[in-house]
């Protein structure tokens, strides 16, 4: 029992840390896009901000999904209730 505790604390935590990553490299290719766009067309610099703005807000969704569904499986882990059933206890 306490196995599987360990390894869904351990699963959780690489939910969480691959979701800020990629949430991190999304952000950082996101910029650098902008970055580039606007230097080539400095009069679309309004709607393209506008749009990384919404991009921004949608790929930032990733990681907080991730984090609740990580602290689901810490603090109201449905596996425990079937390995105790499986078990007899």
């Amino acid at each position: 029992m306490e196995n599987l505790i360990g390894l869904t604390a351990i699963a959780a935590a690489l939910l969480i840390a691959f979701g800020a990553l990629g949430t991190a490299i999304g952000f950082g290719l996101l910029g650098g896009r902008f970055l580039e766009s606007v230097a080539r067309q400095p009069e679309l610099a309004p709607q393209l901000q506008t749009k990384m703005f919404l991009v921004a807000g949608l790929l930032d969704a990733v990681p907080m999904i991730g984090v609740g569904i990580g602290l689901f499986f810490i603090f109201a882990n449905p596996f425990i209730d079937m390995a105790k059933a499986a078990i007899g206890g």
